[in-house]
């Protein structure tokens, strides 16, 4: 373990302890601190900060998260810096409401209690956890790979009222070292680790705008968590889910959002296929031809006068992010969890 330093993040007086061998986001959560953060592997720009005092390195990183000039200027990833002294950095995206008030991270023994496989590339994993995971909805956990050190991250599906299981809805990927242990490597009493929760795609407590929620493949999983969560609490907002998908074949789910639709007030759903709307009528759902995100431009008129929920792959998410934009929805209305792969291999 090398030298202890502090931390000290402007403009919120909040310090923490860093040791010189670990990330500062991770002594952050260690401590209780919830920073903004996305992928924690140095390839978003959540986490980005701007160093006002102090040595720091950062390891790999992305530098389209965060380019040559503008570590130059003085601005790093938190997700992949160490500090070498008392550091002051100033934090340009954080949440006063989640900053201290998240649930800790947690280490919890799982055992793996049922596989389903829900599409061709796309499998629920429910984990039968020790004890109860503390978590929001909309939150995602680390799974470690049976044998190794490596953690692939996921995000649940279920909320923290079923105390006693865990699910997550997975995407397969060719080669990948997680998706192999699905197709054959994991079975029903296999012991997995579990650590989280980690994320901020969650609801925020006292918001009354009408929510739309867009999300395309393993997205599913956080936006049937918030549905979950919504239903649980009555909700009475407007609220519109938007799932974009390939085929009639790649969908999956459908009977219990609108059960859970049923539960809230005014609930619409709506299903964007971009290849093949056949077999599209036999589902019993809303069906646009199209890409997600074209379909809610034509849907939402309105979409400046909502919150905005994205999940999915990078290319959907980011065509969210400009329909906001283009739309006019402030920044602080739109709040997103950009599915990525790891930096060696599959999320």
């Amino acid at each position: 373990m090398g030298d202890k330093h502090r931390i000290s993040f402007e403009p919120v007086g909040v310090e923490i302890e860093v040791t010189e061998d670990e990330k500062i986001l991770d002594a952050a959560f260690r401590q209780g601190v919830h920073l903004m953060h996305g992928c924690r592997e140095g390839q978003c720009s959540a986490c980005k900060s701007y160093v006002l005092e102090g040595d720091l390195q950062m390891e790999r990183y992305s530098t389209f998260a965060c380019n040559d000039a503008e570590v130059e200027e003085g601005y790093l990833l938190l997700c992949r810096a160490h500090a070498y002294s008392d550091c002051t950095i100033e934090l340009l995206n954080f949440d006063e409401d989640e900053l201290l008030n998240s649930a800790p991270l947690q280490e919890i023994a799982t055992e793996v209690a049922e596989i389903v496989p829900h599409t061709r590339d796309i499998v629920g994993l429910r984990l039968r956890t020790a004890s109860p995971l503390q978590y929001k909805a909309g939150q995602y956990a680390e799974l470690t790979i049976p044998g190794t050190e490596d953690c692939r991250s996921f995000s649940m599906a279920t909320t923290p009222s079923t105390e006693d299981h865990v699910e997550f809805l997975i995407k397969k990927y060719p080669g990948g070292r997680f998706s192999a242990l699905l197709e054959d490597g994991l079975a029903v009493g296999d012991s997995l680790l579990l650590r989280g929760p980690y994320g901020n795609f969650t609801l925020k407590k006292g918001h009354v705008l009408p929510l739309v929620l867009m999300a395309g493949g393993a997205g599913m999983a956080p936006v049937l968590s918030l549905l979950r969560h919504l239903a649980e609490t009555a909700d009475p907002r407007r609220i519109r889910f938007y799932y974009g998908a390939r085929t009639a074949a790649d969908l999956f789910c459908l009977d219990e959002i609108r059960t859970l639709g049923e539960r809230l007030a005014d609930f619409g759903f709506v299903v964007a296929l971009s290849e093949s709307a056949d077999g599209a009528g036999e589902l019993g759902v809303a069906v646009e031809p199209g890409m997600v995100t074209d379909v809610v431009e034509a849907r939402e008129p309105e979409l400046h006068r909502a919150e905005v929920y994205l999940c999915g792959p990078p290319p959907m998410v980011d065509a969210a992010l400009d329909l906001a934009t283009r739309q006019g929805v402030p920044e602080d209305q739109v709040f997103y969890d950009k599915f990525t792969t790891s930096v060696s291999d599959d999320q």
